[in-house]
């Protein structure tokens, strides 16, 4: 009897887990069998809406199942990103994520939990941000603007996107690394930043290059330096903010997808391997150009990796210079 009985069990055992097994392995040779849905926490426009209907309309492409952009902004990008946090973990909800991704848990109390919530697909793309500066002003280097700011500490003004904002973030980053001080100017928003930039209302600014170059391009704002690794092919004769003394210093706007935790592994790397075949894609490569974004792609778990380094490089940089989004 005791044998039977182990054995009633284990048949038991099995059959009750035999489901979930089966839907596991089966995930993604089924997946996908009805339309996905790509959460883009941003308005209409600017990168992270043009990557969302990239991958939506590739992937309604390859998979015959439409992937259609649903644009849920506000609260920093917490209404999407929660909308995408409670959905189910089945591969059929998909969030496009940026740099505040991993700065806002430091700004924010958030109605989720970054490190669990998410799990995620691919590094898509980064931009670096790039220092400009009124084209009428003295600073014609960045070494102009590390004199002046050396000599006169908090005399000199740039623009933000507001306090927490990347804009902001990164600037505070680059005075750390210059060991100077200068004063913020905060706005809502980069566009009207960029507009007073371009109007000399403010001396300086830290942005991302997609939005700067329309003022770089019209003249009335001139590029300074480069915040990535390399020069940027758009502007290759912008010197990094390295070659100009700022050593260490690289902060990009960073694009990614990532979807609910839980997720079934064989449709997170079914997700994963088809985003990388987008990403080598020739017209896709060419959109990316034009916006000044250098593709990445690469594995789930070198994703992971990249945000864990960007959440503990911007909780070092929020707390230590006791910054707040208020």
């Amino acid at each position: 009897m005791p044998v039977s009985r182990r054995g009633a069990t284990a048949a038991l055992l099995g059959s009750a887990f035999a489901p979930a097994l089966w839907a596991q392995s089966d995930a993604a040779g089924g997946y996908p069998v009805k339309p996905l849905r790509i959460v883009v926490p941003y308005p209409a426009g600017g990168f992270n809406d043009t990557l969302g209907r990239i991958v939506g309309v590739h992937l309604t492409a390859a998979w015959k199942q439409s992937a259609v952009v649903d644009n849920k902004p506000g609260a920093g990008t917490a209404i999407g990103t929660q909308a995408v946090a409670t959905s189910l973990p089945d591969g059929y909800t998909l969030l496009v994520v940026q740099f505040p991704f991993a700065a806002n848990p430091w700004l924010y109390k958030l109605p989720y939990d970054s490190d669990k919530a998410f799990d995620p697909v691919i590094l898509a793309g980064r931009s670096p941000m790039v220092l400009v500066a009124h084209a009428g002003s003295p600073y014609r280097s960045a070494a102009d603007v590390l004199v002046a700011a050396k000599a006169k500490p908090g005399a000199i003004n740039y623009g933000t996107s507001g306090p927490g904002s990347s804009n902001h973030l990164a600037m505070v980053l680059f005075e750390n690394l210059a060991g100077i001080r200068m004063d913020q100017i905060p706005y809502k928003g980069s566009t009207p930043m960029l507009t007073d930039l371009a109007g000399g209302q403010v001396a300086v600014a830290m942005d991302l290059l997609p939005n700067a170059l329309p003022f770089i391009q019209s003249g009335k704002v001139r590029p300074l330096a480069i915040a990535g690794a390399q020069r940027s092919p758009l502007m290759p004769e912008i010197p990094t903010a390295a070659e100009a003394g700022v050593a260490g210093y690289e902060v990009s706007s960073w694009h990614g997808i990532v979807v609910p935790a839980g997720t079934p592994k064989p449709v997170v790397d079914k997700l994963n391997r088809e985003m990388n075949s987008i990403l080598e894609m020739a017209d896709v490569r060419k959109i990316f150009a034009q916006q000044g974004v250098v593709p990445d792609g690469g594995t789930p778990a070198q994703f992971h990796r990249f945000i864990e380094s960007q959440k503990s490089l911007w909780k070092r940089v929020i707390q230590q210079n006791h910054i707040t989004a208020a």
